[in-house]
């Protein structure tokens, strides 16, 4: 019988990776890295965040679709939504003819066109247990690179499901990955979730949890949350339990914060022995993530001037690393780095945190004498865009780059 389920490769690692290294290296970062981080280009001042785009799930899934291009060179690929939050990898798919299906504006994925001879890569987000068996029920191959990291979130609300407790993510409700969490409820006929945008959030669901005067009544609550938690969720019945869980790309400060309100509100309420029996949290927190976090909380004890933060304006991991920097100095998150225009010198970012924030064009964002320029990256954002961003501010200044 033919294998149509892969999940670790199809050890071709080595055929791809000089055309990906040729793709996506960048000679610039390589020479900032290798000095210690911090390299002098003109009167500017380059310092490279030391965690910086892309993680490993990033790089394990980037591989696995040109492993799969190379291994099916004659059949249809299609992927399901995007690869990665990057719209240069994602367009760089596109040219290989990896077909991408988005969703429709209800989140669904139509997969009319999918045939038993077709090939099917599933992206580092992972997809709904709904969405895999209407794949495997097609009988298409399926290449998997959900990202470990994902995985580890998906066992502990599976637990949680099992265990009668109703899952609370932490995560952005329409974002591919918090939808694919949230679905493994479903592996039990008692599961259920609730999913928290933020703090503001959590303490609306703590709130209605311990019964607070402040709390919203039933029927605004379920509301609120209706698209945000599972079907025929009962907040007076499902809040009695709860275990905690996030999307992995979220602030991980954040995630930890409202793990631990939740869990004091209940104590409050009912008793620190109660929250013992009755509140759940484990570690799920990204490390790659916190990695990146934790790099710019470390370069921010002596901000830069300015920071530049290159990564998708829909890649979350990205926001909230701009969000970050933010805090500390003047920030612009490019979504690419040609939104630095090098012909009029003007910068096109998004000043906000929220991802469909409209992006704004701004001139003589650069300081007239010699300067700091910080750097970092998403973890879906390749090296050689991290390099060209680099590259631009140096033309604007008319600094000429010898490597």
């Amino acid at each position: 019988m033919q294998q149509t389920y892969f999940r670790k490769g199809f050890g071709l690692k080595a055929a791809v990776r000089p055309i990906i290294e040729s793709e996506y290296h960048s000679a610039i970062v390589e020479r900032i890295r290798s000095r210690a981080y911090t390299d002098r280009f003109g009167d500017i001042t380059v310092r490279l965040a030391r965690h910086f785009g892309f993680c490993y799930g990033v790089d394990r899934a980037v591989d696995y679709a040109y492993e799969t291009r190379h291994k099916f060179p004659d059949k249809r690929i299609y992927l399901v939504g995007e690869i990665i939050h990057n719209p240069h990898v994602n367009t760089r798919l596109d040219e290989m003819g990896i077909e991408s299906i988005l969703p429709g504006e209800d989140g669904e994925f139509d997969f009319a066109n999918i045939t038993a001879d077709d090939v099917v890569i599933i992206p580092a987000f992972g997809v709904t247990l709904s969405d895999l068996k209407r794949l495997q029920g097609i009988g298409c191959i399926l290449v998997d690179t959900t990202c470990g990291s994902v995985l580890l979130v998906w066992k502990r609300v599976n637990s949680y499901a099992k265990d009668g407790f109703t899952a609370v993510i932490h995560g952005k409700y329409t974002h591919e990955e918090s939808r694919a969490t949230a679905s493994q409820v479903q592996r039990h006929e008692r599961g259920r979730y609730i999913i928290v945008r933020d703090m503001a959030e959590a303490e609306v669901v703590g709130a209605y949890m311990t019964g607070r005067p402040d709390a919203p009544n039933r029927e605004a609550f379920v509301s609120h949350f209706a698209r945000r938690s599972s079907d025929g969720f009962d907040p007076d019945r499902d809040l009695a339990r709860i275990g905690v869980a996030n999307q992995t790309t979220m602030l991980a400060t954040e995630s930890l914060a409202i793990g631990a309100r939740l869990r004091k509100m209940m104590a409050e309420a009912f008793g620190e022995e109660h929250a013992e029996t009755h509140f759940r949290s484990f570690g799920t927190i990204c490390s790659a993530t916190q990695e990146r976090q934790d790099a710019i909380l470390e370069m921010m004890e002596a901000p830069p001037d300015i920071m530049i933060v290159v990564g998708g304006y829909n890649s979350s991991n990205t926001n909230h690393l701009a969000h970050l920097c933010r805090e500390y100095t003047t920030t612009f998150h490019v979504k690419d780095a040609s939104c630095i225009d090098t012909a009029t010198g003007v910068i096109h970012h998004k000043p906000e945190l929220d991802p469909h924030a409209p992006e704004v064009c701004e001139g003589d964002w650069l300081p007239a004498g010699p300067f700091e320029l910080g750097i970092t990256a998403g973890a879906s954002t390749p090296n050689n865009k991290i390099g060209e961003a680099v590259s631009r501010v140096l033309q604007i200044r008319g600094i000429e780059l010898e490597l």
